[in-house]
């Protein structure tokens, strides 16, 4: 089972989500999210925790 939860949404909807065995893969897709495609207006990436009921380790942009 892959832990770690990537969701790319743009305003209430989303475009993409990935999933990873391992954190610092997670964290390096993550970032390469941000890059690819956070100068979209209205886009958030979040990196979530499966194992830990789907809590949200890292958002982007920051609240």
């Amino acid at each position: 089972m892959d832990r770690y939860r990537l969701t790319l949404a743009i305003g209430a909807r989303t475009i993409m989500r990935g999933w990873w065995p391992d954190l610092p893969t997670a964290e390096r897709k993550y970032l390469r999210w941000i890059g690819e495609r956070g100068s979209v207006n209205g886009a958030r990436v979040t990196l979530a925790d499966e194992a830990a009921d789907g809590r949200v380790l890292k958002s982007w942009p920051p609240d």
